[in-house]
């Protein structure tokens, strides 16, 4: 069993109660740090530590922080993602609803670090039922005088607001989130300006992802080197896992950075192997919008060592080989599962999802999704396959917000790594769209 950073007290029963999260040593960072530290050397701390963005990007939070614009008499403002839309996760409503008190001293350390005097938590449209946790807990936190005026007696002020979006996948995209905030349609902006100089009102603003946040209080109360510690090279400490697909054991882990992912997969401690004893196919690492990868590049193999679950191991190779960790959302694909059936069904959500500013956007997924449900349902041309590519080509980076990127790369990795399973549905549709027909050609060459 790794060190446990965010889940230690995970699974105490009423650990969601402000009693009992201070009896396992909750809120200790906020002490340590309005009495006892200066708001730069909390910065310096995760900078030390090696925390990165655990919403998607993976970008040094420490590095962030240090970028927001302190102009005199203007607001800062920190917020956290807590909108969690990327299909496949789903470890921050998981948190949120088990231990909500970490996030909040999270928010509290986090505000004070950053100069802020008004944070906010924009949480997903649908998750109404986490907000009413989220608030009891920020209410406790009142009471007790952590949130407020005059925060245990340090002269920081803070108050911490919860508001729910409409939604939209696409208010994931840190502007987009402060547009929809701000009471406008969520469509993300053109940068630069970039938030940390111009975000929530026109104010400089942080927008980090809830795990982020969360790993804070351990960085203050155990310092910032003790956390690099954890992990493995640039991928320091530890991160929250959303493993779903064909496995025995669906669930949220908590795993050191750098475990090996055939570790991952088939450990007890972790996934349990793939479910009824099936081969593995092919993995999503980090979230549907990560490229896939077919199980002989994620596996040992006698060539060499398999990958490991960090974020420079999954991105080796670049797009061409590698993929990304993304948000951490793990879905594994046994024998039986169809590659096409499974983009086109990516590509239907990204169309869906589209807020339609950008024209490669708005006009490329709807062509993809189209392109992919004529070849699943065997009315396909070979030239098809190509079209995909193109369009997929067409789309990324070209776009205001990262949406098009993620609408694209599992388009071209799918094809990069299974085209033969895409051409198989063209030459033989009768066979491919037959009930519970599987293509197993690329199977041929994988080992598990």
């Amino acid at each position: 069993m790794g060190l446990k950073i965010l889940t230690e007290h995970i699974n105490v029963p009423g650990i969601e109660t402000l009693e009992v999260y201070r009896k396992h040593g909750g809120y200790k960072s906020v002490e340590k740090a309005v009495k006892t530290m200066t708001p730069e050397e909390v910065v310096e701390e995760v900078k030390t530590s090696g925390l990165r963005g655990r919403g998607g990007a993976g970008f040094p939070t420490g590095m962030k922080w240090s970028f927001l614009a302190k102009p005199e008499g203007v607001p800062r403002y920190l917020v956290c993602n807590a909108d969690e839309s990327e299909p496949g996760t789903f470890k921050d409503r998981w948190f949120m609803e088990r231990n909500p008190h970490a996030l909040i001293e999270g928010m509290i350390t986090s505000s004070y670090a950053l100069g802020a005097n008004t944070s906010y938590i924009y949480i997903r449209g649908e998750l109404m039922f986490i907000l009413r946790i989220l608030e009891k807990a920020i209410a406790e936190a009142y009471a007790a005088g952590l949130l407020g005026k005059n925060i245990l007696g340090s002269g920081y002020d803070l108050d911490l607001h919860v508001a729910p979006g409409g939604g939209a996948y696409i208010c994931g995209e840190e502007t987009a989130l402060l547009e929809s905030l701000e009471g406008k349609r969520g469509n993300p902006r053109n940068k630069p300006p970039f938030p940390a100089v111009k975000g929530l009102f026109a104010s400089p603003t942080v927008v980090n992802n809830v795990e982020t946040i969360a790993s804070v209080p351990w960085i203050v109360n155990n310092t910032g080197a003790e956390y690099a510690k954890v992990g493995i090279g640039r991928s320091t400490g530890t991160k929250l896992i959303s493993a779903s697909g064909n496995i025995n054991n669906p669930g949220v882990f908590e795993i050191e950075l750098g475990v090996p992912v055939e570790e991952f997969i088939y450990s007890d401690e972790y996934c349990g192997g793939i479910w009824k004893g099936k081969q593995l196919k092919a993995v999503v690492p980090g979230g549907s919008s990560v490229p896939i990868l077919p199980a002989n590049l994620i596996l040992k193999t006698t060539a060499g060592e398999g990958r490991l679950m960090s974020y420079e191991s999954l991105s080796d190779g670049g797009f061409v080989s590698g993929s990304m960790m993304g948000s951490g959302a793990f879905i594994v694909f046994d024998e039986d599962q169809c590659i096409v059936r499974n983009t086109w069904n990516y590509s239907r959500f990204y169309h869906h999802e589209s807020c339609g500013q950008c024209s490669p956007c708005r006009e490329g997924t709807g062509w993809m999704e189209k392109v992919l449900h004529r070849i699943e349902y065997g009315h396909g041309h070979q030239q098809d396959i190509d079209l995909l590519v193109s369009v997929a080509k067409q789309i990324e980076g070209n776009t205001i917000c990262p949406l098009g990127d993620a609408a694209a790369w599992p388009v071209a990795a799918a094809i990069r790594h299974f085209r033969d399973e895409f051409e198989w549905h063209i030459k033989y549709p009768k066979e491919a769209t037959a009930p519970g027909a599987v293509y197993r050609g690329q199977l041929d060459s994988v080992t598990a």
